[in-house]
């Protein structure tokens, strides 16, 4: 019988769902961390936003962890930390050429996309890189297959979920350091052009899941980003006006 498991940030929510066990949720604000959080769970205490876990112990408030717990972090560690404590679930293949071809997935997420995925809404910087890096994650997608390497729902796509999920509600709400319209532009590219069939329907696929349904909360993720991107827009075109004056 597994430990219990206090998980103190979301994407590995995603594996946990998958693998159908009980879990508490506690989230924390990752750029504004309470005072308790780095010495009591991650002593590493990074300032990029990692998931963190806390493993076995007695059940205590997570607001008060035990030094009896485990304290674990990064999110792929503890997605595949999840897989090896419920085997019975999917989200590692068993395949060792299927487990290949996830990591190689994952690396080209970690390498490619992300980098690609921040320049638009965090640093202002045109679409088209992006757009480059989401037709080379499509490439990757095999055409008779619901997911990233199977018809299983793998860590290859739990690693790029949240991406997805949080990119359309940002291109949407047209939030985000570039140009005021040109998140919306991007959204109908994506969407509605032929370019990104098979890459739409594979996420229309992820969306169906109840794993997604049950971890993902849209209006929270606006309200996140608009919070965290938004000003950065008024700062670029404060920026071009002192620049041309």
């Amino acid at each position: 019988m597994p430990e219990q498991i206090t998980l103190y940030t979301a994407k590995v929510e995603l594996a946990l769902e998958e693998a159908k066990v009980g879990y508490t949720r506690w989230e924390i604000d990752l750029a504004n961390k309470p005072e308790w959080y780095a010495p009591q769970v991650n002593p590493a205490s990074k300032a990029s936003p990692n998931p963190d876990d806390a493993y076995g112990g007695p059940q205590v408030s997570p607001d008060q962890p035990s030094p009896e717990s485990i304290k674990l972090a990064e999110s792929l560690v503890l997605v595949e930390f999840v897989a090896d404590l419920f085997p019975e679930s999917t989200i590692l293949p068993k395949d060792p050429v299927l487990r290949a071809k996830a990591r190689f997935f994952i690396d080209a997420v970690s390498t490619k996309f992300l980098p690609a995925y921040m320049g638009p809404v965090a640093r202002g910087q045109p679409f088209e890189p992006f757009f480059a890096a989401l037709l080379d994650l499509q490439a990757l997608l095999p055409a008779d297959k619901t997911f990233a390497v199977s018809d299983e729902y793998t860590i290859a796509d739990i690693a790029i979920t949240p991406f997805l999920a949080r990119m359309e509600v940002w291109m949407k709400n047209d939030i985000g350091a570039y140009k005021e319209g040109e998140g919306k532009k991007a959204a109908e590219f994506f969407f509605e052009s032929n370019r990104f069939t098979r890459l739409v329907k594979y996420y229309e696929a992820i969306r169906a899941r109840d794993s997604f349904k049950a971890t993902f909360d849209s209006e929270v993720i606006r309200q996140k980003y608009a919070a965290r991107f938004a000003p950065l827009r008024a700062q670029a075109q404060a920026a071009a006006v002192a620049a041309a004056a």
